[in-house]
């Protein structure tokens, strides 16, 4: 390619010698950006959905191309987010398409320094285990001058934003009925 032919090219030079004076249609293109296109166009179905960081709800619009998700946006139609979505329900798609998603239980033995797989079902019983442990051990019908209580210190529960209002509630409930009094949700974590 000769200086006269890579001068041309240019997008400045198409800028100030063609038609589109701007720089907003065929003097921002490249050889390159001509050929892209949205992933949007790809995909085989639209998937409306919402958006499973906090309690908004926002509206999602989840493209889907050969069976995987190809693009996340903002549903227009949502009457909550007409079609906006926070920097964090914008990168949802991350959730389920990173190659760093953990897809299996991991577990780390006490003083281990490595992480060790489990079943599902091994570390549900490890957690009902210790969670009956936990409050046979450190539950307090009385305090010192006999004031019932009905609770336990040794349980609580710091939920993120990922959980929406009815795993919220569900989780609240449960707790509840554990006795455990230190319940909160953080919703930027």
């Amino acid at each position: 390619m000769g200086i006269r032919e890579w001068v041309e090219g240019w997008p400045v030079y198409r800028q100030l010698t063609g038609t589109d004076r701007l720089g907003l249609g065929a003097a921002a293109q490249s050889d390159v950006s001509k050929r892209l296109h949205a992933r949007t166009e790809d995909a085989d179905e639209v998937v409306r959905s919402i958006c499973p960081y906090c309690a908004v709800g926002c509206g999602q619009r989840v493209y889907v191309k050969d069976g995987a998700v190809s693009q996340i946006e903002g549903d227009p139609d949502s009457p909550i987010s007409r079609g906006r979505l926070c920097p964090k329900g914008a990168a949802s798609k991350q959730l389920v398409t990173s190659p760093d998603r953990v897809t299996r239980v991991l577990y780390r033995r006490r003083y281990g320094t490595e992480w060790e797989s489990l079943s599902l079902d091994d570390a549900m019983d490890m957690i009902a285990e210790r969670v009956i442990r936990t409050r046979r051990e450190t539950w307090e019908d009385t305090d010192e001058n006999g004031v019932r209580l009905n609770r336990t210190e040794g349980i609580a529960s710091l939920g993120g934003a990922t959980l929406d209002n009815e795993e919220n509630y569900l989780m609240k409930k449960l707790y509840t009925a554990l006795g455990a009094v230190q319940v909160e949700n953080q919703a930027r974590i």
